[in-house]
């Protein structure tokens, strides 16, 4: 849609309309028009900088903004030494929050220098009423606070802004609106994250999202379907299929639709060459599911399986509805149906009540999954989930002896998995220059792993063969194949 529309030939004297998304493209008009006053005013345009913490969801909300200031006319900038700055946040853990408290210091010190500058704050950590009211009593200077539910109104909230001179804050609660045909401001012009849901029904004990995000609300198929055939003809191959949990997606609307099918439905679309999907939680895997990766052509061979928890009764306690045994059952299901497949996952170490031996039986599921790779974290109280006000906190040192010990045994076998793969001829999408060497191309295998090889900007968004001569562990280095 915002490819057909002129910003130019929209009416500012007539008003807003009240439909979305045209209610947003007449603001990015009206946004324009302030973006030419600035321009004669300053003898250029104005420049943002946007900053994302957190998820790819998070990273994806970001793309939209950038597609939103560009449309209007911003330019883009390369740090927070910009006209307008805006940080995407995320609240998953304390210290996130924390880390975006003391970037607003930094931030507050450049205004001072340049009180033109804008400052906008938005994402998951603008969700919680107390960060709000300590923004509003604290960081004056903060130009703009949204949320997440209500994202798709930024161009209004821009107008706004630029139209004000207080601290305009639109935070809402809940909503079941899902706006999309926005503009968007790609990070590669050859792949994309494609949002098919929003929200989350589970409420693992430990976790913020459902507070912050809202309850599950899915996309109809034909506008996810449409989105994509729209990127495959703007030429991206790869899509990256977007949720809190992709396997329940569907369950919302008014006819139901599973993921399955809807990953059937996109292996059709001509163009698009691999089918990733983000996040996946074991209770819904379907064997619909498992079937259709494992005869698709498209869909890589990648699956990210949080275990969380090797110890059922710490499941339990964590409220994943799952067990050992049934995760075990499930990976094992994965593999035998999708040779080859690589298999990553989440733990997090020291959840309350944790003892030595649920911890051990977390080491075992590590030992027979033999996952690719592991993102492992310690166990962070996370003020207004259940889990916070859980008795038998773990100790810290116990915790880190632990951490330390899976660390091991999760790089070990990653390493020993990834060696295996060494001399093998692979499929590899170029992504960018090397950031080391730039005589050095780097890019992804099916299977989401990294490899380095020589190669030139030209090969950026291709797919090469590549011989894996060098195994690093969780890296490849390689040489495109004679």
């Amino acid at each position: 849609m915002y490819n057909e529309i002129d910003l130019d030939q929209i009416d500012l004297y007539a008003g807003p309309p009240i439909e979305e998304p045209a209610r947003q493209y007449y603001f990015m008009a009206k946004c324009r028009e302030q973006v030419r006053e600035f321009e004669k005013k300053n003898g250029r345009r104005p420049c943002f900088f946007t900053q994302t913490f957190g998820c790819q969801m998070n990273a994806r909300d970001s793309e939209k903004l950038c597609g939103i200031l560009e449309t209007a006319g911003y330019v883009p900038a390369e740090n927070e030494e910009a006209d307008f700055v805006i940080y995407n946040t995320c609240t998953v853990r304390e210290n996130a929050n924390n880390k975006v408290y003391g970037r607003l210091g930094y931030l507050h010190k450049l205004k001072q220098k340049n009180p033109a500058m804008q400052i906008a704050l938005c994402g998951c950590m603008m969700q919680e009423q107390k960060v709000v009211e300590k923004l509003k009593k604290s960081y004056r200077f903060v130009d703009l606070i949204f949320g997440t539910h209500n994202i798709y109104k930024f161009a209004e909230l821009l107008a706004q802004m630029n139209e004000s001179d207080k601290m305009v804050a639109d935070v809402w609660q809940e909503t079941d609106q899902i706006v999309e045909e926005l503009p968007s401001g790609r990070m590669f012009p050859f792949k994309s994250g494609v949002n098919i849901m929003f929200g989350c029904n589970n409420f693992c004990s430990y976790c913020i999202v459902p507070y912050v995000r809202g309850r599950e609300r899915s996309r109809e198929p034909k506008d996810i379907l449409r989105e994509i055939e729209r990127l495959a003809a703007d030429g991206v191959t790869e899509i990256m299929l977007l949720g809190q949990n992709v396997n329940s997606y569907g369950k919302t609307l008014e006819t139901p639709v599973t993921f399955a099918k809807l990953l059937q439905e996109v292996e059709k679309i001509d163009g698009i060459r691999r089918i990733r999907f983000m996040t996946s939680h074991p209770k819904d895997l379907s064997d619909e599911l498992i079937d259709v990766m494992k005869h698709s052509s498209k869909v890589c061979h990648h699956l990210h399986l949080p275990l969380q928890s090797g110890s059922s009764r710490i499941l339990q306690a964590m409220n994943r509805h799952y067990n050992k045994e049934a995760y075990l059952e499930l990976a094992d299901k994965v593999r035998k149906a999708v040779p080859g497949i690589a298999i990553t996952t989440d733990i997090i170490v020291g959840f309350p009540g944790e003892t030595e031996e649920d911890f051990l039986e977390t080491m075992d599921v590590v030992k027979k999954v033999k996952f690719e790779s592991a993102f492992t974290f310690i166990y962070s109280k996370r003020t207004g989930t259940p889990a916070a006000e859980m008795e038998n906190q773990v100790p810290q040192e116990t915790v880190k002896d632990r951490f330390d010990r899976l660390l091991k045994e999760v790089q070990a076998i990653a390493s020993q998995k990834a060696e295996e793969l060494t001399g093998t001829l692979q499929t590899v999408l170029i992504e960018s220059v090397n950031d080391h060497d730039a005589s050095m191309v780097t890019g992804k295998m099916d299977n989401n792993s990294v490899v380095h090889l020589p190669g030139t900007p030209d090969m950026i968004g291709t797919y090469v063969t590549v011989r894996l001569e060098e195994c690093k562990g969780f890296y490849y280095y390689g040489k495109t194949a004679d």
